[in-house]
């Protein structure tokens, strides 16, 4: 049995994942910034499953929980960065206040995390870290900039972090949800608070008023939990997992079309070489 840290389980993929693993017999630390939360999960097996209260953008709590874990369960083995939530606006309208703290959330609070569990994987020369993105990093709506930008970052530190880690014995692998039925497109999503009219037939349809897709997306949160799990229990943890169809389908989309217009303008990519 191994020991996981998951943060931002009080609902959606992270508590599902998080009962997935306590079922599977794992030590479990289940956070949230509420440790209410999620107390009802470590009542279903006290003795291996530790509740705490967790702000990933507030270092004294990254430390302490961290340091929590490790007293109570001698170690971390796998580190899932969940905690977030979803911020629509056009890119004119995104408040800069509320940009910056997406980012602490959703980028330097999961690279915090990231520090504080390395130094044992390291001496360990084992160990997993799995940081849940999504597949707007790759598909980039319209009225989603910054949420896929945010996500885009996270993705990118973690492809050079992987380079770094396989090495040591530690795997890194990023998981791209689609559309999954948790509270992600409802409760947990934010948005800029005045919309600009130019932007109604684009960014404006994906606003809370205007979406009608809550309650219908096609994933199931449960199979998610159990597809994770797998992944990191396999010999050869994925650099990236896609999870739902829909996400699997857009990603195929993206690369055809990147393709395509990279093969359109490949003569004048080539022209910028010095001359042989």
């Amino acid at each position: 049995m191994s020991t996981w840290l998951i943060t931002g389980c009080s609902t959606g993929l992270g508590r599902a994942l998080a009962e997935t693993v306590i079922a599977a017999g794992h030590d479990v630390v289940v956070t949230a910034r509420d440790e209410a939360k999620v107390a009802d999960l470590a009542e279903q097996a006290p003795e291996k499953v530790l509740a705490a209260a967790l702000d990933v953008t507030d270092p004294a709590q990254v430390t302490a929980v961290v340091t929590q874990a490790e007293e109570r369960f001698g170690r971390i083995d796998v580190l899932v960065n969940n905690a977030g939530y979803g911020y629509r606006a056009a890119v004119e309208e995104g408040e800069d206040a509320d940009v910056r703290a997406l980012f602490e959330t959703h980028f330097f609070g999961s690279v915090s995390m990231i520090k504080a569990v390395l130094p044992g994987m390291r001496a360990r020369r084992a160990g997993s870290i799995v940081n849940i993105s999504s597949i707007g990093a790759q598909a980039r709506p319209a009225g989603s900039g910054y949420y896929s930008a945010v996500k885009a970052a996270l993705e990118g530190m973690s492809g050079s972090l992987r380079s770094e880690l396989q090495p040591l014995g530690i795997a890194v692998t990023v998981v791209e949800p689609g559309g999954f039925r948790t509270d992600f497109a409802g409760r947990s999503l934010t948005q800029s608070s005045t919309p600009i009219a130019d932007y109604a037939d684009t960014a404006g349809k994906r606003r809370k008023e205007n979406d009608t897709t809550h309650g219908t997306q096609p994933g199931d949160p449960v199979r998610a939990g159990q597809a994770i799990l797998t992944a990191v229990e396999s010999a050869e943890p994925p650099a990236m997992l896609l999870l739902g169809t829909d996400s699997l389908t857009s990603y195929r989309t993206v690369l055809t079309a990147a393709l395509a217009e990279t093969e359109v303008w490949e003569q004048l990519s080539t022209s910028t070489d010095y001359d042989a």
